[in-house]
């Protein structure tokens, strides 16, 4: 018997789903809410010429290609329709932390190249403020890695080298390395995000602020909450589906 927690991903999973009209552009995002996307599109699309869709990961491609979807390689001037992806935290604002399933480079590259990111989730993302549930991951050169090190623990971020279960480095699909850093309360993600851009050897960090357009909370019942978000603003509307 599935959990609650599994319920509420496929139900959020399938009215992100509901996004997408046929023709559309769409990228795939990574993780477990965004595997059940990866499923539903192609149940609700079974001709693979009926969408097409570049993948954030190297994963959700190869689960996209076994489902039967048409997915390729970033396209010149690429623009989406939308992307569905899922999310380590939610805050009241909608801004995110991703990156748990370590493409957060690749996600956030198409969610700027994307007219609508649709962000579903169970309501265990939900947080009060960015860092209080998750780490922020940051991917980062190898080479730069003491030196970033020293950096972000004099910053006071305690920053932590993401390993295997071998122990080694946990390496990217772009072949660097990840850090999962520590958000104080007291900082303000905005800062944060901007003083981490300013390291050499950071190529991105997991925080997507200002990026998500809705945001589909699932329930165990099958039903789904939506908050929607416009892009630079703070402005947040919510709405309820009940089970159908």
């Amino acid at each position: 018997m599935s959990s609650p927690e599994d319920r509420s991903k496929e139900a959020a999973a399938r009215a992100a789903v509901g996004r997408v009209e046929p023709g559309m552009r769409v990228a795939l995002g990574t993780g477990s809410t965004a595997a059940r996307a990866i499923a539903a599109l192609a149940e609700r699309f079974p001709g693979a010429e009926q969408i097409s869709c570049v993948a954030s990961s190297r994963a959700s491609e190869a689960l996209a290609l076994r489902h039967g979807l048409t997915v390729g390689p970033l396209r010149e001037g690429d623009e989406f329709a939308v992307m569905i992806d899922g999310a380590d935290e939610v805050a009241p604002d909608l801004d995110l932390t991703k990156g748990g399933g370590g493409a957060l480079f690749r996600e956030k590259l198409l969610a700027r190249h994307t007219r609508e990111l649709v962000i579903a989730v169970d309501p265990s993302k939900l947080v009060p403020r960015l860092g209080s549930r998750s780490a922020v991951p940051i991917e980062i050169v190898p080479f730069a890695r003491p030196l970033l090190l020293a950096r972000l623990r004099a910053a006071g971020l305690a920053p932590a080298l993401r390993t295997t279960p071998e122990g080694g480095p946990w390496i990217t699909d772009n072949g660097n390395e990840i850090l999962d850093l520590r958000l104080p309360a007291e900082r303000d993600p905005r800062a944060v995000d901007r003083e981490l851009h300013d390291l050499t050897g950071v190529i991105e960090t997991g925080l997507f602020l200002g990026l998500a357009d809705r945001v589909i909370i699932g329930r165990p019942d099958g039903g789904v909450e939506e908050r929607l978000a416009f892009r630079g603003r703070a402005d947040v509307s919510s709405s309820r589906h009940p089970n159908p």
